[in-house]
């Protein structure tokens, strides 16, 4: 049994590195499987939103020498889950829970795509120092 976790931690963590890669393979694989691009993409972009949130926490902790990247993450998404879930209400009377948790994880996945081009520019030029 842990030799299938070691498994899954190291795909896991090959796949974030690089989050690109998964994001190609959903969409190609998509798009043959539906003929839908817009509909695959979508699912692309959800995909790798979970590899990029482990890709971007470790690069904000390398960064910063701390272990509260991913933490940081989950609160900026409830910041935003408020902020949306607030307008919903205003507007509608009322939440739409799906809506509201597809519309912060797309938009997450914006924020974390940049976050993750900016720190890996960083890496690149300003490598940090392991202590």
């Amino acid at each position: 049994m842990n030799s299938i976790w070691n498994a899954l931690v190291q795909s896991y963590a090959f796949l974030a590195t690089i989050p690109i890669i998964p994001f190609l393979l959903v969409y190609i694989v998509a798009s043959v499987r539906g003929g839908d691009r817009k509909r695959a993409f979508r699912l692309a972009m959800d995909v790798t939103n979970a590899f990029l949130i482990g890709c971007v926490a470790f690069l904000l902790n390398s960064r910063l020498h701390t272990n509260f990247g991913l933490f940081f993450l989950i609160l900026l998404m409830l910041i935003g889950g408020g902020l949306i879930g607030n307008a919903q209400n205003r507007i509608k009377g009322k939440v739409d829970a799906n809506k509201l948790f597809r519309a912060v994880w797309r938009l997450s996945f914006f924020f974390l795509a940049v976050l993750y081009v900016i720190l890996m520019l960083l890496e690149f030029i300003f490598p940090t120092v392991k202590t």
